[in-house]
Parts: structure tokens; C-alpha cells; sequence
């Protein structure tokens, strides 16, 4: 069963936005789009991933995001479920 949710994520180091485009291309085939700010005032990028995968799928995204150094990432996940 799959769920739609979106990960939210901040990225304060810039060194991080190769491994984490990476990461993001291993989970393409669940990736619904995705949207990148970059907030030049305070040096971060503030990027939405909008995704409909499995749940465990969605938390190893969000986790393997999370565990790059200079990054954070939350998930808000819908209540549709199919």
C-alpha cells in the first residue's frame, strides 16, 4: 500500500546537494516533483519533494536525506492511502 506524503528539506551545506541528488534519483520511480528555493539571504536551499510510495519506502528516503551532514528533512504525510 502506498501513501502520498512530502518531505520537507533544508540544506545548509552546499557539499551535500550531490549525494543527496543521488539519493533522490534512487527513489525517482516514487518521486511525484519536486521543489527547490534557494534562500540566498541566509545561505540554505529549503527543497519539497512530493512523493507517493510506500511507507517504508518514504521514512528510508527521509532518513538517508536526514543522515547527510548539513541536512535536515521532515515528513508530512497525507491521510489518502492506496
Amino acid at each position: 500500500m502506498s501513501r502520498i506524503a512530502v518531505i520537507a528539506v533544508i540544506v545548509e551545506k552546499k557539499e551535500a546537494t550531490e549525494r543527496l541528488n543521488a539519493i533522490l534519483h534512487d527513489y525517482g520511480e516514487y518521486i511525484i516533483g519536486r521543489m527547490g528555493v534557494p534562500y540566498k539571504q541566509k545561505g540554505v536551499n529549503i527543497i519539497s519533494i512530493a512523493i507517493d510510495a510506500p511507507e517504508d519506502a518514504i521514512n528510508a528516503l527521509s532518513g538517508k536525506i536526514g543522515k547527510l551532514d548539513g541536512v535536515s528533512s521532515k515528513i508530512a504525510y497525507s491521510n489518502v492511502k492506496g
